[in-house]
């Protein structure tokens, strides 16, 4: 069961590193315009319609991301005092009342806009000859079918959470700076120092 888990996990983190390389093309087409509306006076009309559909791709695509590493907000405040079983009852519980509703109606309206969009051949209307958007707007189902496939991973780790007592094991990725940690580390350093 270890192994499914880090198999969605590797799914969600692959294709959410993936995903970030529209930040790198965004900042490319950004500049690229910047430079050739002040340089050589010629902008372009597209420019503003790609760039804020290339910051949506990221923004879908990072949810199922950021689920895999237990990234996303809550009252860590109250949660973090709570044994391992509470906060996977108090998550399981929350995953089936809001999570999964949720999803599925994201996916499924998400699905039928985006089909909507494809049979009109939609393109943006915020300049005359914008680019189609209705390639863009298939990102909406994947990515909410990326979030629940994901959330089905999470609630299996509550099940065996709730089971065993210990959270499963996640994949190991860059993990944020532990202030405490950090300063704990420094003293050490210079206690050997010292010694």
């Amino acid at each position: 069961m270890q192994k499914l888990l880090l198999t969605v996990d590797k799914i969600s983190t692959w294709l959410g590193q993936f995903s970030a390389w529209s930040i790198a093309i965004l900042t490319l087409i950004i500049c690229w315009e910047v430079s050739s509306r002040y340089l050589f006076n010629t902008p372009h009309d597209w420019v503003f319609d790609s760039t804020y559909m290339l910051y949506g791709v990221l923004f879908m695509m990072a949810g199922a991301y950021t689920l895999s590493k237990n990234g996303h907000v809550r009252g860590d405040v109250l949660y973090g005092f709570f044994t391992p079983r509470t906060q996977a009852s108090l998550d399981l519980i929350l995953y089936f009342i809001f999570f999964i509703p949720g999803i599925v109606a994201l996916v499924y309206a998400g699905l039928e806009f985006s089909m909507i969009s494809l049979a009109i051949n939609e393109h943006t209307t915020q300049t005359a000859n914008g680019p189609p958007i209705w390639p863009f707007k298939f990102i909406i189902p994947i990515a909410g079918a990326l979030l629940l496939l994901q959330g089905c991973a999470e609630i299996i780790r509550c099940v065996i959470c709730i089971k065993t007592g210990d959270w499963p094991k996640r994949e190991h990725d860059v993990e944020e700076v532990d202030v405490d940690k950090l300063k704990a580390m420094v003293s050490h350093d210079d206690e050997k120092k010292g010694a």
